[in-house]
């Protein structure tokens, strides 16, 4: 079965995206409010928890040679919101973008098999662990809005 293997360059570009906004943004914006509980820094290092979460299910899945879903309750973000608050914006900045880039090299070498097997297995999952750009992407632009709304006013 020929695998689709787009997700490879929106991994890239959302990958780049996040490096953009982490060079351009100073330490204080770094720490601009994003919602009502989130700073770009906590939106950014929750995207590197989601993307080192995808990177060890796709990593345990290779070794067990079978696709695995390790099933995680949604309430993690509520939980990790105190953990992601206490790192360092710039310092989660450098988090995101190391764990997106370690996800998108092991994502461009990933078994083509086994990502077939995975997404036969976990259709609905497949998105969230193998196209991390639209994760990614939907917090970046959470992020963009918020910082022109601050811009605007």
């Amino acid at each position: 079965m020929s695998m689709d293997r787009s997700f490879v360059e929106l991994n890239r570009a959302a990958t780049d995206r996040i490096r953009a906004l982490a060079e351009r943004l100073s330490d204080e914006e770094l720490q601009h409010p994003v919602g009502e509980h989130w700073t770009v820094a906590i939106a950014l290092a929750h995207i590197a928890f989601w993307d080192r979460r995808a990177l060890h299910v796709l990593e345990f899945s290779e070794r067990e040679g079978t696709p695995t879903f390790l099933d995680l309750d949604l309430f993690v973000n509520d939980l990790s919101l105190p953990l992601w608050a206490a790192v360092p914006p710039r310092e989660a900045a450098r988090i995101a973008i190391e764990s997106a880039e370690a996800l998108d090299a092991r994502m461009e070498s990933y078994p083509p098999a086994l990502l077939g097997q995975f997404f036969d297995a976990y259709r609905d999952a497949y998105r969230t662990f193998v196209v991390r750009a639209v994760h990614r992407n939907r917090h970046l632009d959470e992020i963009d809005a918020a910082l022109q709304e601050e811009t605007a006013q």
